[in-house]
This record gives C-alpha cells, sequence and structure tokens, in this order.
C-alpha cells in the first residue's frame, strides 16, 4: 500500500509517501508545499489544492493519513488551518484516493506508545523506522510520521 501523509498547514504543508506491506516500510519521497505569505489567502489554497493534487498523479497513492488539526487559543488561526487542511483532503478525495484522519496523539501512540510523546521522540522513531527518509523541517518530520501512523493503524481499520 502507498500512503501519502499530510501536515496541513496554510504556509507549511509537509507531505510524506511511504510504501507499507505488512511489517515493512519504504520510504519513497518528501518535502513541503510552501505558498508565498506575500499571496492572498485563496490564492495560497489553491497553490496547496494544486501542489496535492499534482503529488496524487505523482506518486498514485492508495491512501492518505492527514493530521486532524486542534482547536488554538486564537479561533481564526484554527479555522485558517481547518481551510489549508480542506484544500489538501478536497485534492486528495477528488481523485478517489480514501483519507483518514488522525489526531495527534493518536499519531504519536502508532509510532512510539506514548500519546504524549516529545517531537524529538517521533523524530527519533521516524528515523529508525524509515532510515532513508531525511527530513528537512519540522513539517516534513510530521508527515512521514502521520504516513507511519497510518501504516502502523489500517491493519485495524
Amino acid at each position: 500500500m502507498r500512503i501519502l501523509g499530510i501536515d496541513p498547514g496554510l504556509l507549511h504543508t509537509g507531505w510524506a509517501v511511504i510504501e507499507s506491506n505488512g511489517s515493512a516500510r519504504k520510504y519513497i519521497a518528501s518535502g513541503v508545499i510552501l505558498p508565498p505569505a506575500k499571496l492572498s489567502f485563496p490564492e495560497r489554497l489553491a497553490i496547496i489544492f494544486r501542489g496535492v493534487s499534482e503529488l496524487c498523479e505523482t506518486f498514485r497513492p492508495d491512501a492518505c493519513s492527514i493530521e486532524v488539526i486542534f482547536v488554538n487559543v486564537n479561533p481564526k488561526t484554527t479555522l485558517v488551518l481547518g481551510q489549508a487542511r480542506a484544500a489538501a483532503i478536497v485534492a486528495v478525495s477528488t481523485r478517489d484516493i480514501p483519507v483518514y484522519e488522525y489526531e495527534p496523539n493518536k499519531i504519536k501512540k502508532a509510532l512510539t506508545s506514548a500519546g504524549h510523546a516529545s517531537k524529538d521522540q517521533i523524530d527519533k522513531m521516524v528515523r529508525i523506522l524509515l532510515p532513508a527518509a531525511n527530513p528537512k523541517t519540522p513539517d516534513e518530520a510530521d508527515a512521514i510520521a502521520i504516513a507511519l501512523a497510518h501504516s502502523n493503524m489500517s491493519r485495524f481499520i
């Protein structure tokens, strides 16, 4: 199964593609979609949509896993992040690729067995499980973790 993991964000949308076959996993690619901050809000959403669409065409994933957003102190931030997340989900779902949504604590637990694991613990597990992955940004590392979490949990779905 080829999995596209997405860590949504309006300025930095992390993505990763892995292959999973039972307990075997293979790193394929990862990166970050970076809509320029100078663009209007709708233009940035369009870049996220087109970027994720291109990833789907290039890598042909069988499934997509995406992080569920948590409610921030600032409701506007939560709303904006939700719209960036929606742009990514629509890009995937219009290609009939199933989308699986995971809360941050479930992602952490799927990788480390601890729902409140630190970023450092997550990064170490990503490097242990996928030594070929060398994430350059936290958004990219999170996307790899999200894809790995789906790999671990998909057999229970």
